[in-house]
């Protein structure tokens, strides 16, 4: 099927009263229209689409019109790639059951107590959703019982796959009951993903939504070609001038994050990071501090705001720019959701240019070039705010001590009232200017701006992935990285995807700050950075790769090529590619 059909109304297809109720538009989206009627009916799915085009809705209303309340056991696992994703199905999932008694939904991911996801199993947990690693773990521990499973769904396989959950996924699919529905969906079809579904998909319907529609005709797509001013000057122009309501603005890395909402709050905006490096519950919060209003901007990295939807989002900002095609489509698909309009902006240097092309190329749409907001746009604006602040402070109750000061002052100075309130407002303003100049822009260097943020580690790999064959043949950690050493090597079948994929979601680092890896017969090494929070480790003692715990150890690196933890010496090996 394609997405050249005309869309019925969600009363055509199929759903009981109880489920509608829940809904709050009335037209579906094409993988809802197409997708509804086949679940309902009990089919096998292979389904085709990109972010941001209804997946989650898609199943998530069939499946829970299909539940059987009075059974306590789970009847339908959906399996997410990140952390971040697996919450904001479940989120999704109970929102659309809101009118369902009895209804109950187990979120599984790593970071979180078990004792609490035990708990929600406990209750009777008829929907779980969780990360691959999460699941596998209460699998074996036997406080996970699938034997009563109908409906098991793979959310964004190929992101699974990219990760190397793979195998991981294909254990549970294992596990789990001969007679049940297996839904999968992918933004991509690689060859892995569809071997997946000839091996456990009983004869599939296919619904494909056309790559046209990757990135949505609600979203207007701009570039900024960085010159002339530094990255983060231009960013707070560009946030003054634009009509914004939420922002989300993506870095590649933790510390670009955090130095980037720094800097933004202290120009006046209220900003958060949104990285790995956060413990769970501070990220949630800022999540919900957007959502109500009490943040407008969240500076994120791409891991951290996988999943992430929240209504208010009117502007996407690729602050750096993304690793391919896919990750753009991902970021910008955070706005213009669901019917609603929203503006994507990227920055690129001179030396992205090639990048640029690719990206308008594989998504066929054109991204318009824009020219930072003039001096009088923005002074313009400036001063309106300024005035806005001085009259709401007129409304203050307590004015009458500060009047009777500036007359004590006017006396002894002798100085007109409105001279006086022109000193006030510069004490208030500061050393930022009020007003700016507009800037003469100059042949760009070769770079693009160098004042920015985030430059402190090169990328090493053409990717920028941190994970593929080092660059060059030091067997030192680079500055800043640190090696840790695993009991698991060729011998169990470990490969570079496998850590990088437990790495990056149980202790949600970033794989762009997972350094190099080097895997030997019975062992393997991973650089990763210094510093890094004890819980994190705490996180990482739980992760089994090919079966066996990470049980990650300092290793004990002195100069010496591939040094053991008893001291013995093992050649250095180059790392095997992923």
């Amino acid at each position: 099927m394609s997405n050249d059909v005309t869309l019925p109304a969600f009363n055509e297809l199929g759903l009981p009263d109880f489920i509608l109720s829940a809904i709050e538009y009335n037209t579906p989206s094409p993988i809802q229209a197409q997708t509804i009627p086949l679940l309902l009916e009990g089919h096998d799915l292979l389904g085709q689409a990109q972010t941001g085009t209804g997946k989650t809705a898609a199943f998530s209303l069939p499946l829970l019109a299909r539940l059987d309340l009075s059974a306590r056991l789970p009847q339908v696992l959906v399996l997410a790639p990140t952390r971040e994703l697996a919450m904001q199905v479940a989120e999704s999932v109970e929102k659309y059951g809101a009118n369902m008694k009895g209804v109950k939904v187990a979120n599984l991911y790593g970071g979180a107590e078990y004792r609490d996801q035990i708990r929600a199993l406990r209750s009777g947990a008829q929907v779980v959703v969780g990360t691959p690693g999460r699941v596998m773990d209460h699998m074996r521990r036997g406080s996970l019982d699938l034997s009563g499973l109908q409906t098991l769904i793979l959310d964004e396989a190929d992101e699974m796959l990219r990760m190397g959950f793979i195998d991981d996924v294909e254990w549970i699919l294992e596990q789990t009951p001969a007679e049940r529905q297996v839904v999968l969906f992918s933004a991509t079809m690689p060859e892995a993903i569809r071997r997946i579904a000839q091996r456990h998909l009983k004869e599939p319907k296919e619904v494909r939504i056309a790559a046209k529609a990757r990135t949505a005709d609600t979203v207007r797509q701009r570039v900024w070609m960085v010159a002339g001013l530094p990255k983060p000057e231009a960013l707070t122009r560009i946030l003054e001038a634009e009509a914004a309501d939420g922002v989300i603005i993506f870095t590649r890395t933790k510390a670009t994050s955090a130095d980037l909402a720094d800097f933004l709050n202290g120009r006046g905006f209220k900003a958060s990071a949104l990285h790995g490096d956060m413990a769970q519950q501070q990220r949630e919060q800022a999540v919900e501090r957007l959502k109500n209003g009490q943040l407008d901007i969240l500076v994120a990295t791409d891991v951290a705001a996988r999943g992430l939807d929240v209504e208010r989002i009117s502007h996407v900002i690729n602050y750096d720019p993304p690793h391919d095609s896919e990750s753009y489509v991902h970021r910008i698909g955070r706005t213009g959701r669901a019917g609603r309009t929203g503006d994507a902006i990227l920055f690129v240097g001179q030396r992205e240019k090639r990048m640029l092309f690719n990206l308008e190329r594989s998504t066929g749409q054109r991204i318009e070039p824009m020219e930072l907001p003039k001096a009088e746009v923005i002074n313009a604006k400036r001063s309106e705010k300024f005035k806005e602040q001085v009259i709401h402070a007129l409304q203050a109750r307590d004015l009458d001590l500060y009047e009777a000061l500036l007359k004590e002052l006017q006396a002894e100075t002798d100085q007109e009232p409105l001279r006086i309130a022109a000193a006030l407002a510069k004490m208030f303003q500061g050393n930022t200017p009020l007003w700016v100049e507009d800037v003469k822009v100059r042949a760009p260097r070769e770079r693009g701006a160098r004042e920015d943020f985030g430059s402190e580690r090169p990328r090493r790999d053409a990717r920028g992935e941190g994970r593929g064959e080092s660059r060059g043949r030091s067997r030192e950690p680079e500055a800043g990285m640190k090696r840790y050493r695993m009991p698991i090597g060729r011998s169990h079948g470990v490969k570079p995807a496998n850590i990088v994929g437990a790495i990056a979601n149980e202790a949600n680092i970033s794989s762009r700050n997972i350094g190099r890896i080097d895997i030997q017969q019975d062992f393997s090494t991973v650089d990763l950075p210094e510093g890094m929070p004890k819980a994190v480790f705490q996180a990482l003692a739980k992760v089994r790769i090919c079966g066996v715990p990470m049980s990650l150890t300092s290793s004990n690196f002195a100069g010496r090529a591939g040094n053991d933890e008893d001291g013995g010496r093992r050649p250095l090996r180059r790392r095997t590619s992923a």
